[in-house]
């Protein structure tokens, strides 16, 4: 009976686990390929122009910015916590207001649709953070999808409009892992008083994102 139970509780970890892929999946519709979090403004003024720039901005935001900043809101989103006005005040910008409610709108759409559970509106890390509190999986490793997921996403921006070949972007994806999961195991105990942020060239670009002549990014 005990190993029967141990049986029931690893299939369901694993069940689990391949929802949490599906929904921090790239491919899950929330249309994060139209954001670049003011990366766009980066490339457009050569900030950022070739994979060790590219990586070097995208490890300031996993780090000090808004990567580190949404992970821990996420974490105490799983554990029950309401944190909606904290999110929306923490955003540097307007667009970025955008992105987070958006993309946290389309996120609960889709979880509704496919699982028949009623979700709320929520800004996009506290909807992930509210979705997953069911799933046997641990934040950490909650947190290790979602830092990889704005990673690829950023990365998708390098690709195509510095532009990078495929296979360089990749290679960015690739060299940040040992980083992902480093902060990721960091965020999932994080107390809030540990948001912060330092990222003020991302954060500048992405206040001038909005006035850019040519955009291919909402933000």
């Amino acid at each position: 009976m005990a190993m029967a139970a141990r049986l029931v509780i690893r299939m369901t970890d694993a069940t689990d686990r391949l929802r949490l892929v599906q929904w921090l999946s790239p491919a899950f519709p929330i249309g994060a390929f139209a954001y670049s979090q003011g990366l766009e403004t980066a490339i457009t003024v050569r900030d950022v122009h070739d994979a060790t720039t590219l990586q070097d901005w995208i490890t300031a935001i996993l780090t000090h910015g808004s990567g580190r900043t949404d992970a821990i809101l996420l974490a105490h989103a799983r554990a029950g916590a309401d944190m909606t006005d904290l999110a929306l005040a923490l955003a540097p910008s307007v667009e970025r207001v955008t992105e987070m409610t958006e993309q946290g709108r389309a996120f609960g759409q889709a979880i509704t649709a496919i699982t028949g559970d009623a979700q709320p509106a929520l800004p996009y890390a506290l909807a992930v953070g509210h979705a997953t509190r069911a799933l046997q999986v641990g934040t950490a490793e909650v947190l290790t999808l979602w830092l990889q997921g704005l990673a690829a996403q950023l990365v998708s921006v390098g690709v195509r409009f510095i532009p990078l070949g495929q296979t360089a972007g990749q290679g960015v994806l690739a060299r940040l892992v040992p980083l992902i999961t480093a902060l990721a195991a960091r965020y999932a105990t994080a107390p809030l008083s540990d948001i912060g942020t330092a990222t003020i060239r991302a954060d500048l670009a992405s206040m001038q994102h909005e006035t850019l002549a040519v955009r291919i990014y909402r933000t």
